[in-house]
Order: C-alpha cells, then structure tokens, then sequence
C-alpha cells in the first residue's frame, strides 16, 4: 500500500495535491460553513418568530451542550467504528434533518420547541462527526506534512467562522428557510466529497472490541492526562479561553467601548479588527510553523495574552483595543496547527477519536464559563476590572509554558509514536 497521501519514491507531494485530504478539507469546509451560518440562522428565527431574546440564547446554550457531549460519543466511534461511514451517517442526517425544517418553515410557522429540537440534533450530529474527521487526517496525510495539515484545517475554521454570520444573514433576509435550506445542500455536497476520498480513513486492522462503556468514552481524558507532552499544552489552551474566548473578548470589547461612549461603526470596527487577527494568523500558520520552533509559538502566545489583557485595561482609544486584541488571536492558529499536529503523530490510530474527543470537549466546555465570566466581572466592576482578570487568569495558564518539556518541544513531524 502506497504511504498516506500518495507519497512515492521521491517523497510525498505537496499537500496542495493530496486530492485525498483535501476532498475532506473541503468537505469539512462546507459542513463547518453551514453549521457556523446556522448558529445565526436559529436566533434569528426565534427573535422572528416569538420576539424571544431568552429562546435565542436557550438554543445556543443548548447547541453548545449538545457538541461538548456528542464530541466524547463521536471519540469513541472514530475508534470503534468505520470513520467514512460515521461522516455519511452524520452529514446526510443533517441533509434530512435542516431540509424537512426548510420546508415546513416554507409551507406555514413553527413552534419553538421544534426549532430547539433541530438546532440540537444538528449540533449532536456536528459533535459526532468533527473528532471523526479529524481523527481521519492521520491517514491521508504523511507524517512530515502533519503540522501543515493542521495549519491548513485553521484556515478552515476562522474562514468559516466569519463566513457563517454574512451568510446566514443575507439568505434570512431573502427568506427565513433559505439558510436551513442552504445548509441541507452543503450537507449533500459534502457527503459526496466524503465518497470520493480513496484512501481508507483509519488503520488497516480489526477496530477495538471490548464492550462499550463510560470508562472507553471518557478514555481519551486519561491519555491526555498521562501524555507528558499534551497535558502542558492543553492546560494552556483551557486556561487562554477561559479568559480570552472569542465570544467573551469581543463582549468586553463591546461593552467597554460602549461605556466610553463609541458609536456602532467604531464598535464594529473594533470587533473586525480583533476577528480579522485569527483569519490573518491561520493564513500564514503554514510558513510560520516551518520558520518558528514550537517552544517559541507557544511561549509567544501565552505571554502576550495577558501582555495585551493589561495593555487593554490601560489603552483609552477602542480600535486600540480592537487590533490588541487581534494581536493575541493571531498567534492562536499557530498553536492549534502545533498542538493538533502532536496530537496526529503521537498518538495512535486507534486512540485518536477518543483523544481529539476530550480536546473537544474541555476547549467547548470552558468557553461559556469563559463568557459568563466575563459578563459577571463587568457588570459588578467596570471594564479595567475585566481586563485585570482576564490577564490574571491567562497568565496562571501561561506558567504552564515554562516547564521543562514545553522549552524544548520538537516539530510535530519529528515525533514518533511511543
């Protein structure tokens, strides 16, 4: 069998030609495109239809539950189970799922409780599929390309994330089915890419048998608690979005910048200033991985969030603050390209699912703490105060960056499974 990816005897082709990965790339695209442009799309439809601002913040709560949980499901599936056809199963579930809702939206009203129940399914099915699929990158992409892999799977997510919102608003304003029927087609066209990737999309071999239970779901908490390496970086990476979660930065952006009197253009451009530094920083993750050793991304990264947390507290003009801001999002690409990179080349096959599982769940699980927080600290002691903590609280995370196996991280592709 020829090496993932299709290498030959002059080593493997550029990812760019990896026609394997980046059938999934683009398939992931179009599913991260319609669930990002959902999770507009549902609020929206609830403040339409019952003038509820209480129902639209229910359903993200409650979509964000859903994804944390089915997350630990889907882990463990990717291991079990047979990873093209767990994708199928979900993305054609979605297919049927938003067309049906599209189609009773179009012939008459729907009650809230249908539209929660939509808007959670479809999130369970997300949470199912995305540690499958990126459990699936170790298979068709060759070792020394993983850290590019993961770099290119960042630009995958910012661009979505900012995409989703435009869209979602422009077909609601079209229609209000339009967006769930938008995203049943993208459902579609990404199951079809799922059936042209050739390779096989996990080890060759007989899938783990023992009997399913909590302790095999909950496995991949154990390894990354074991695993010298993840743990450090992971403990970093829970403790930044706890304190700069994008939701929760760009809310005390907003409020701060309201208190100081800033109109709405100057509020808006505040918040894209501070957004644009992740997509600008998962554009050019790739050369910088190859230019800039690990131990120095991650060191850069942790230190300079609470750098800007209390250059915020201190910076009197808000597009100040917006390109600060931007600053610390821009090196977080990076590290997720490094950490997802270690996680696919040291961690084997048949751990992989339950592994990218727990990672799921722990960096979904802290960012609505993250946000309450800060809504909490702001409203019981003004904006510096927010800032104060947020710095206090990325730099206790940042101490895990000084440890000894973190000054001396190697490139993902140098690493070998134990």
């Amino acid at each position: 069998m020829d090496p993932p990816g299709g290498a030959g005897e002059d080593g493997p082709p550029p990812l760019l030609r990896n026609r394997d990965f980046q059938a999934l790339w683009i398939s992931r695209f179009l599913a991260g495109l319609g669930k990002e442009s959902g999770e507009v799309a549902y609020p929206l439809l609830c403040l339409l239809l019952s003038g509820s601002a209480a129902h639209a913040g229910a359903i993200g709560a409650a979509q964000v539950a859903a994804t944390m949980v089915a997350a630990l499901v889907g882990g463990s599936l990717a291991d079990r189970a047979d990873r093209r056809l767990v994708l199928l199963c979900c993305d054609l579930g979605r297919l049927v799922l938003l067309g049906v809702f599209g189609a009773v939206l179009l012939a008459g009203g729907v009650a809230f409780p249908a539209v929660l129940a939509v808007a959670v399914c479809s999130s369970a099915l997300m949470g199912v599929s995305n540690p499958v699929a990126m459990a699936a990158v170790k298979q068709l992409v060759p070792p020394p390309q993983v850290a590019d892999a993961a770099a290119q799977n960042q630009i995958r997510f910012f661009t979505t994330s900012t995409l989703g919102a435009p869209v979602a608003g422009a077909l609601f304003h079209l229609g209000r089915a339009l967006p769930f029927l938008a995203e049943a087609a993208a459902y579609l066209l990404s199951a079809v890419l799922v059936l042209c990737i050739r390779r096989p999309l996990q080890a060759p071999g007989p899938r783990a048998r023992e009997p399913w239970s909590l302790r095999g779901v909950f496995g991949g908490f154990v390894f990354l608690a074991r695993h010298p390496v993840l743990r450090p970086m992971l403990t970093w990476i829970v403790g930044f979005n706890l304190a700069f979660t994008q939701t929760g930065a760009f809310l005390a952006l907003i409020a701060t910048a309201e208190s100081r009197g800033a109109d709405h253009v100057q509020i808006g451009i505040t918040v894209s200033l501070a957004g644009a530094g992740g997509l600008v920083g998962a554009l050019v993750s790739a050369p910088v991985l190859r230019r800039v050793r690990p131990s120095a991304l991650f060191l850069a990264a942790a230190w300079s969030a609470p750098v800007c947390a209390l250059a915020l507290a201190a910076v009197p003009d808000v597009l100040s603050m917006g390109l600060l801001t931007g600053c610390v999002f821009a090196l977080v690409p990076c590290v997720n390209a490094v950490f997802h990179g270690y996680i696919a080349a040291s961690v084997t096959d048949e751990y992989q699912g339950r592994v990218l599982g727990a990672v799921t769940f722990l960096c979904l699980v802290s960012q609505p703490v993250g946000v309450l927080g800060v809504g909490l600290v702001f409203e019981a002691a003004g904006p510096a105060r927010v800032f104060l903590a947020m710095a206090a609280v990325s730099g206790l995370a940042a101490l895990s960056s000084l440890s000894p196996v973190m000054r001396d991280l190697p490139r993902p592709g140098d690493v070998t499974v134990p």
